[in-house]
């Protein structure tokens, strides 16, 4: 089946599940905004405690989402993989070390004696909230504003890539002598502000106590409003901007409204953001007015189909989603230069039929650990 596709084919088919994967990370990232808002809704140790409980061992799958994520992208597109993990590498430690300070919150902070103190470790929890979204959702804007490297081939065609920027990765965030540096941190804001919705979405559904649902459900109208602006400061930069565009000979040019002409040459696509956004919205309505346990479901799923269409966007219909600006425009990594060979996807493309198994264990295991909402404190094990 999966050998008699074109290497083209190939190709799309595994951007087309980094980026399914890709979504689900970011709606998965409810963990991290709930992490955030312990301190703004938990006012007394007890409701932080039932805050917490109620997200123990759900960090699990958003850490396994981002390792697969990253999995298959180096599997995938190990062109990408080595350019951006082996360059920018300052941002990909500083995402790594806030998720490795995660488990250590969950561990620790009710151990009786602990060195540091309970909030100390909570801390922890609110650094991984605060900063893995906003570092994970700039690094993705760099998909449409690109990054500064250069692919190098020497005499024996060995291909390697080399970080030209001097921060790592940081001037990604930092150098705001480029606009595009504002494209980035607003993405990277929006990011932390729809973790935050959805994870007081996911309190609404999941927790008893009236008091911590009435104050999450206000946070969720309180954090609507900057979401909104950050995420269309972000989406009509995109769409107004040139973009990254390549022929049939891979050559990269800057083509006038790339990303625009994409999501109308691709109907689906548009179709698919189009709901997700509605679905986003409807989320909010039913979690900020009406306290209803919904919102996160309707949230969750549009966060998943508005994500998997700017990443289809960013990589699909002859667009370069890995793009490198100024003089090294034609290093830009496109589904098509940077790909694995046409035997290593097709290996993998059999083994991309367990998905529906693993989707169902996960399913399985989610409605075992919401099998009732949190009035209280468990015992977790951590």
């Amino acid at each position: 089946m999966f050998e008699n596709m074109t290497h083209l084919a190939l190709q799309q088919y595994w951007f087309v599940i980094v980026s399914l994967l890709g979504a689900f990370l970011v709606s998965l990232l409810f963990v991290q905004g709930g992490q955030s808002l312990i301190f703004r809704i938990g006012k007394s140790e007890k409701e932080r405690n039932i805050l917490i409980d109620s997200l123990t061992n759900k960090w699990e799958l958003t850490f396994t989402t981002l390792v697969t994520f990253g999995g298959a992208f180096f599997a995938s597109f190990p062109l990408f993989y080595a350019t951006s993990f082996g360059g920018a590498y300052w941002v990909w430690i500083l995402i790594l070390f806030c998720f490795i300070i995660q488990p250590i919150g969950y561990k620790f902070r009710s151990k009786a004696n602990n060195l540091l103190g309970a909030k100390t470790y909570e801390g922890f929890l609110f650094a991984n909230g605060l900063l893995a979204t906003i570092l994970l959702g700039t690094a993705v804007a760099t998909f449409f504003t690109g990054s500064q490297f250069e692919i190098v081939t020497n005499q024996a065609g060995t291909i390697s890539s080399v970080w030209r920027g001097a921060a790592r990765g940081l001037e990604l965030a930092f150098d705001f002598t480029r606009y595009a540096t504002f494209i980035n941190l607003s993405l990277g804001l929006a990011v932390f502000c729809l973790a935050r919705i959805l994870g007081a979405l996911y309190f609404i559904n999941n927790v008893a106590d009236k008091g911590i649902v009435k104050k999450a459900a206000q946070s969720v109208k309180v954090m609507t409003i900057p979401f909104l602006v950050f995420f269309l400061f972000f989406l009509v930069n995109i769409l107004l901007k040139d973009g990254f565009a390549y022929d049939a000979s891979g050559k990269v040019f800057m083509a006038p409204y790339k990303y625009l002409h994409n999501l109308i040459e691709m109907p689906i696509v548009a179709v698919i953001m189009l709901v997700g956004v509605v679905l986003v919205l409807t989320g909010i309505f039913f979690g900020a007015f009406k306290q209803s346990s919904k919102g996160i479901w309707f949230g969750g799923i549009g966060t998943i189909a508005t994500v998997f269409a700017l990443f289809l966007v960013s990589g699909l219909n002859n667009t370069s989603f890995y793009p490198a600006y100024g003089n090294y425009l034609q290093s830009s990594l496109t589904i098509e230069n940077s790909s694995s060979s046409h035997y290593t996807l097709t290996v993998m493309s059999y083994v991309s039929l367990l998905a529906p198994f693993v989707i169902a264990y996960i399913w399985y295991a989610w409605k075992q650990m919401n099998r009732k909402k949190i009035d209280e404190v468990e015992d977790s094990g951590y």
